[in-house]
């Protein structure tokens, strides 16, 4: 099943500039996909209108999971987003409650109200992690690493159908960055599709996907 199908689509940033033209994209269920680039590529642009932080305009064909881009209304925008998982670099994780209570938040927030199956579900998450005995720290008493394991764990409570990743490994080292990219795959093997950008051009031989490349404007498969 297509998960994304872009046809000739440009991507503009928030201020107007277009940075990358005629993209075409399809990303597939379970598909793992990187997106390359320097900094400023359009990477980070390209990830935003997936879910909707940025408009597309142009385009001859822009669905993701089955909504056209095109013709979105914004209330349909929170639906939308909430197929989706989002993790970041800089984690974004709630600095002043628990790892527990930064996962029940997202839950509670998205709908669920049985405490036994948020207990459940949060438990479910944190062991497919590696953190389940991490559910009481705060954000800052946990290492780069683990935050970005609880960002992912975040990013998997809703059963997503697609993951996206905006250089989830950027501030990280490269044991860990491979550790965390080692999660991914796994997550990917369970039939959620992954999209992610990086600049580690590293992780491309070590964890083979499909490879996107942007540069001067230009979108190309590798």
């Amino acid at each position: 099943m297509v998960l994304i199908d872009y046809k000739n689509v440009n991507v503009r940033q928030a201020e107007g500039e277009l940075v990358l033209e005629k993209v075409n994209l399809q990303v597939e269920e379970g598909e793992f996909v990187y997106l390359t680039g320097k900094v400023g590529s359009g990477k980070s642009s390209l990830l935003k209108t997936i879910y909707q932080e940025l408009d597309i305009d142009e385009a001859d064909q822009a669905t993701v999971l089955g909504k056209n881009l095109l013709e979105i209304k914004r209330r349909d925008v929170p639906a939308l987003r909430k197929q989706m998982g989002i993790i970041f670099q800089d984690f974004q994780l709630l600095s002043d409650r628990s790892v527990y209570n930064n996962l029940r938040f997202v839950l509670k927030a998205t709908g669920w109200k049985d405490k036994g199956q948020i207990v459940g579900r949060i438990d479910k998450v944190l062991k497919e992690v590696g953190l389940l005995d991490k559910a009481d720290r705060m954000p800052h008493e946990l290492s780069g690493g683990e935050q970005q394991r609880v960002a992912i764990a975040r990013a998997v409570l809703n059963e997503p159908k697609m993951i996206i990743a905006d250089e989830p490994t950027g501030n990280l080292d490269q044991a860990t960055a491979d550790s965390i990219i080692e999660l991914l795959r796994k997550i990917a093997q369970g039939g959620t599709a992954v999209i992610m950008s990086t600049h580690n051009t590293a992780l491309l031989d070590k964890y083979p996907g499909t490879v996107y490349h942007c540069a001067e404007g230009i979108f190309k498969k590798m």
